[in-house]
């Protein structure tokens, strides 16, 4: 007879206490179970798209802030379009021509006209949305509706606080601290969560998000904001702390809004533009949550001259 290897759990762990009749297969089952799984996303893929936008952020900000809004309206319009056809495999509909029109109102309005014509756009939108579905006829318009108005708030209303961010006096360096505060909370997120997740924090809705990888996340974005605030915007090193450790937060609710959203929907992603990541909404989904959080507190912290 072959002796057990010692790390079998068979020949190592007893049944769990007060379950008697509990096999050792089902109780390591179980354990499995309470740890989320390692990340499993295509790494070199993930790395190599992350580095393309990376290059095409840095470079239309560098360029002119118009460029940079450009790419920020067709990125919101695509992820937008995205949500709009995730939602659309469950027989709800969200007009197309009035939630683009809104979306490219909205933020170009908000960049040259600022918070006030944001509000006022994203109500047109809401009113173009309900004209053009109730045309169609009244069956399953209060479900197209409300899915609409999701729509339109999640992403593109709240995207427009990255246009008034970047139509301030030195808004490229606003966007830039806002960007990098976003994207550092999913780089120490998983960084941590890979190497020492054991705790899931939400199983029901991302089974890989762990309590370790929301600290890699806060960690994180409060050195990278710490840095970046002082360097970029010559606000206080405290200050960024805050702001990366409050982004950090507003990032993963953000990762776990949609992830509800796509559970309800039964899919993984919103879409497979970006190998490796997914649809552009899931790259989308944090930093549309951060950007009102960012605003404000750069607002706060580094008032405008």
């Amino acid at each position: 007879m072959t002796d057990a290897a010692p790390d079998t759990p068979e020949a190592t762990e007893p049944p769990p206490a007060g379950r008697p009749g509990t096999s050792p297969a089902t109780a390591t089952a179980a354990q499995g179970a309470a740890a989320p799984p390692k990340a499993g996303r295509d790494l070199k893929a993930a790395v190599g798209v992350g580095l393309l936008l990376a290059g095409l952020i840095i470079g239309t900000l560098v360029l002119d802030a118009r460029a940079f809004l450009v790419v920020l309206v067709a990125a919101v319009a695509f992820g937008a379009w995205e949500l709009r056809r995730a939602i659309a495999t469950k027989g709800v509909t969200v007009p197309l021509v009035p939630l683009l029109l809104g979306t490219v109102g909205m933020l170009v309005s908000a960049y040259l006209r600022g918070a006030e014509a944001l509000v006022v756009t994203f109500g047109l939108t809401i009113v173009g949305l309900l004209v053009w579905r109730v045309a169609d006829g009244l069956a399953g318009a209060a479900r197209d509706l409300s899915a609409s108005a999701l729509v339109t708030f999640y992403p593109v209303f709240l995207a427009g606080f990255a246009s008034l961010m970047l139509a301030a006096p030195d808004g490229r360096q606003r966007m830039v601290v806002f960007i990098l505060v976003t994207v550092f909370s999913d780089i120490g997120g998983y960084a941590v969560g890979v190497v020492l997740g054991r705790h899931p924090m939400a199983p029901s809705l991302s089974p890989k998000k762990s309590w370790e990888g929301f600290a890699g996340s806060v960690a994180a974005c409060a050195v990278v904001g710490a840095l970046a605030l002082p360097i970029v915007l010559g606000g206080a090193w405290w200050a960024g702390l805050v702001l990366g450790a409050v982004a950090a937060a507003g990032a993963t609710l953000g990762d776990l809004i949609e992830s509800s959203i796509k559970r309800d929907l039964g899919i993984k992603d919103m879409g497979s533009l970006l190998p490796g990541h997914g649809g552009l909404m899931d790259r989308l989904d944090s930093l549309v949550l951060v950007a009102p959080i960012a605003y404000v507190l750069l607002l706060w912290f580094v008032p405008l001259g």
